[in-house]
């Protein structure tokens, strides 16, 4: 499909009235057209996989045509150069995390990629370090328990970063990692403990969310009944 109809598209189902809910859950209207992930993922369920003009709708700049682009990329063509490149653009929680979780964990770069991130100093690219942490702990069907120990060792490290959008997302890969299997959920529970034993507010907050959703009854049940 050519770029130029597929932006026709998008601004055709331009919505502007959307962009004031948009921002008051923490999403970066600028250059927003103001149509909802469903009606993209819609949208590229139709189109199907197309790397190429997945290229395209990225460097058009436009927000929505962004995350269209993370829905019909192929996994197998992402390098690590377009991560970098795509992560560089990040501006917004939503595109970050749509990114990190419908395209860069599937890919083979992404264990690497998660723990490189994780290091950086850039709010939304470390976000996206712990976002695809939290990706690998969903899909990743293959990956040993051992693969994710690298990852607690990352959470532990940035668990003192105060800021809103890495500190939720260390909280997300640690809660995600903890509800894979019962063996990883005892150890991730044994890392929230050690969170927080750090004693800043954020490794506070993660420490305690995160353990009150691994503990859970709902949760544990799963695990359980899961090795029956």
């Amino acid at each position: 499909m050519k770029i130029d109809t597929v932006m026709a598209q998008l601004q055709k189902q331009a919505n502007q009235a959307n962009l004031a809910g948009m921002a008051r859950v923490g999403i970066n209207t600028q250059d927003s057209l103001g149509i909802s992930v469903y009606d993209l993922r819609r949208m590229a369920k139709e189109m199907g996989i197309d790397h190429e003009l997945a290229e395209q709708l990225w460097a058009s700049g436009i927000h929505e045509a962004q995350l269209l682009a993370v829905f019909v990329a192929d996994p197998r063509q992402v390098t690590p150069q377009l991560m970098e490149s795509w992560a560089a653009d990040f501006d917004s929680w939503d595109l970050c995390d749509q990114a990190c979780t419908s395209l860069f964990d599937l890919t083979p770069h992404a264990h690497a990629k998660a723990l490189e991130w994780s290091q950086r100093e850039d709010e939304f690219v470390r976000r996206a370090g712990f976002a695809i942490m939290a990706g690998l702990a969903v899909h990743d069907k293959e990956a040993g328990d051992e693969q994710f120990e690298p990852f607690f060792v990352a959470i532990l490290g940035a668990a003192g970063d105060g800021r809103n959008y890495v500190k939720k997302a260390v909280n997300w890969a640690l809660r995600n990692i903890g509800k894979r299997n019962r063996r990883l959920n005892a150890r991730a529970v044994q890392v929230a403990a050690q969170v927080a034993e750090q004693g800043s507010p954020s490794a506070r907050w993660i420490a305690a969310d995160a353990r009150r959703e691994l503990t859970a009854e709902k949760v544990q049940k799963r695990l359980q009944d899961e090795v029956k």
